[in-house]
């Protein structure tokens, strides 16, 4: 089993590339089962997720193959399967989403529950009651929903709460519906915007994306496209939080500064230099990490999806910082193992004290979800010593060239199956 392991305290200086976000990528390929013929997404990125997506299409009869230059074709002429693998659905979250693209595409449809990270109650209630309101009927047996419908209605949605996953779903079900439909409540993430713009492009009438409420005309029949994927945010403010960890200067090229915004106003709170330019977002710490209290919201609040390795930053913080997450409501099992790198974190509902500390020092950690993954490798880099990580399965899913990215900004770091002393050196054999 691979692990990751990181020599900490070098400040990490240069320039990294961020590529194309996971979370749009995921979004974009379900809708692309709703266009007969080739599809073409650039900037995709190679990791576990896209990958596990690829071969869920590739058992309903759809192909997909990576092109040059990060290019992805997905060859959606023929459906000629509506039954998705159990076992590969349950891996992520995000391809429950093909739920409501193969009922528009086939008119049946039976997808089991999605996984994904465990970090508490993420039901999919809201997704099969704005389905049900398109007109699809829909049954849940040992757990797979499996559902019929002739043609999508237009219908007027109230989403309970706006959920990025949610919103995306219902806007791939419903271009290709009779009629209008009108979205309320929508999240408005720029991956929500995104999605939009695809449809759009593939000859969807949307509007209103990035606001709370979207109107959908449906669509007689998309066409393809070529598109272009996102920069990823959250890979972004990773690269951000482990240039300020560690003291660094770090240009982040590729990254959208206004997909950032809340992360990069409250680094500013901690002391952090932030400078926009062209190319990127630069970084750059020389003085003491501040310490600042954070919330998680939906967008454009500050995202839960950051507030994990933002508190590795903040335990080295010099006073006491507030931690809050109100997305979801156990995503706190991380600091068990950021305490087990010196952190003192008091967890508290769904609220974290953390008390700054002069140093981490390096140990054996564990990646519980995806996020949390992430933060063990910032906490890692500041931390003295070595740090040894496992459970990149998790990592896997949303980082791609994660180590030799960070290997590019001077980080001590490699990954490898097991380690041998080579002329006093640990080295990884992979």
């Amino acid at each position: 089993m691979d692990k990751i392991y990181i020599r900490g305290g070098n400040p990490l200086h240069g320039r990294v590339d961020i590529g194309g976000s996971k979370n749009d990528s995921l979004a974009i390929m379900a809708a692309a089962l709703l266009v007969p013929g080739k599809t073409v997404l650039q900037n995709v990125p190679r990791n576990l997720d896209v990958h596990t997506l690829i071969d869920i299409f590739r058992h309903l009869g759809v192909q997909s193959s990576f092109l040059q230059n990060g290019r992805l074709e997905i060859d959606a002429t023929k459906v000629t399967n509506s039954t998705a693998p159990h076992d590969l659905v349950r891996q992520m979250r995000a391809s429950f989403n093909i739920l409501g693209a193969l009922l528009a595409r086939s008119g049946y449809a039976s997808v089991a529950m999605p996984g994904g990270c465990d970090f508490g109650a993420r039901p999919v209630n809201f997704h099969i009651k704005g389905l049900e309101q398109l007109g699809c009927k829909l049954n849940l047996e040992h757990g797979v929903y499996t559902g019929e419908v002739k043609r999508f209605e237009g219908a007027n949605i109230y989403l309970e709460f706006p959920s990025a996953g949610t919103t995306q779903h219902l806007m791939i079900a419903a271009c290709c519906a009779n009629g209008r439909t009108v979205i309320e409540n929508c999240a408005m993430e720029p991956e929500v915007i995104n999605l939009a713009f695809f449809l759009n492009a593939c000859g969807a009438t949307i509007d209103g994306a990035g606001t709370p409420t979207i109107t959908i005309d449906g669509a007689q029949e998309l066409h393809p496209t070529e598109f272009a994927i996102l920069p990823d945010r959250l890979q972004a403010s990773t690269y951000a939080l482990a240039a300020a960890i560690t003291g660094g200067d770090v240009l982040i090229a590729n990254a959208i500064p206004s997909h950032c915004g809340p992360v990069l106003a409250k680094l500013a709170e901690t002391g952090v230099e932030i400078t926009t330019t062209g190319e990127g977002i630069r970084v750059r710490r020389t003085g003491k990490i501040l310490p600042t209290d954070i919330k998680t919201m939906p967008h454009p609040g500050f995202p839960t999806d950051i507030q994990q390795p933002f508190a590795s930053l903040l335990s080295l913080a010099d006073g006491v910082s507030m931690v809050t997450e109100t997305v979801y409501e156990s995503r706190f099992r991380y600091t068990t193992e950021l305490e087990k790198l010196g952190a003192d974190i008091r967890v508290e509902g769904r609220n974290a004290k953390i008390t700054g500390v002069q140093k981490l020092s390096g140990a054996p950690v564990s990646c519980t979800d995806l996020r949390g993954g992430a933060a063990m490798v910032v906490a890692g880099l500041a931390a003295e010593g070595e740090t040894e990580i496992d459970g990149l399965e998790h990592l896997d899913r949303g980082y791609e060239d994660l180590v030799v990215k960070l290997r590019g900004l001077g980080a001590h770091v490699s990954r490898g199956s097991e380690r041998a002393v080579v002329g006093g050196l640990k080295v990884c054999s992979v």
